[in-house]
């Protein structure tokens, strides 16, 4: 089947179209009017010929997601639960604000890390209902602030605490070596 061929007052009407609508990401369309001699056409296998699309830059790329938090094991959580593992500090947040709450904890982080601690415990309280009308507010966005970069490079794992530490109103976090 044969594709027809626009008219003149069709092909200006669409480039007016295409003139007025902004691209959601660079073009990487050859111009219908002045096909590019450069460029072969590839026939598929069902014979429909195509243009190449060029591949996209290697500079363009996205950068790899950083890893996200694992858990601290077995083992370590119960040795910490018992005691024979120290906790290198804690921070509680009661009472602050999510930004209050998101600027403490990064600061006791780099802190902690700076010092060489190895776990601490981060008390974000239980909240309330567990709905989502403002009580428990920290509980929910403390796990997703460690999963960001400016948290993610600093800590190895996270895992709630145990109950004697907070329960499920706490978290350990594993900090990485300072660099």
């Amino acid at each position: 089947m044969s594709r027809r061929r626009l008219s003149a007052d069709e092909r200006a009407l669409w480039m007016g179209v295409t003139r007025s609508i902004a691209p959601l990401r660079k073009p990487l369309v050859v111009d219908i009017d002045e096909p590019d001699l450069q460029a072969s056409p590839v026939a598929s296998r069902s014979g429909v010929k195509r243009m190449p699309v060029p591949a996209m830059p290697l500079a363009a790329a996205r950068p790899p997601a950083p890893p996200v938090p694992a858990p601290l094991g077995r083992k370590m959580r119960q040795r910490i639960a018992r005691g024979s593992h120290a906790i290198d500090g804690r921070l509680d947040l009661h009472g602050m604000t999510q930004a209050e709450a998101h600027d403490a904890l990064l600061g006791f982080l780099r802190s902690r890390q700076a010092r060489g601690g190895r776990i601490v415990l981060v008390i974000t309280g239980k909240g309330g209902d567990g709905g989502h009308g403002g009580r428990g507010v920290l509980k929910r966005m403390v796990p997703l602030w460690l999963g960001q970069p400016e948290f993610i490079n600093r800590i190895i794992g996270v895992e709630p605490a145990a109950r004697a530490h907070g329960g499920d109103g706490a978290l350990y976090i594993r900090l990485r070596r300072p660099r």
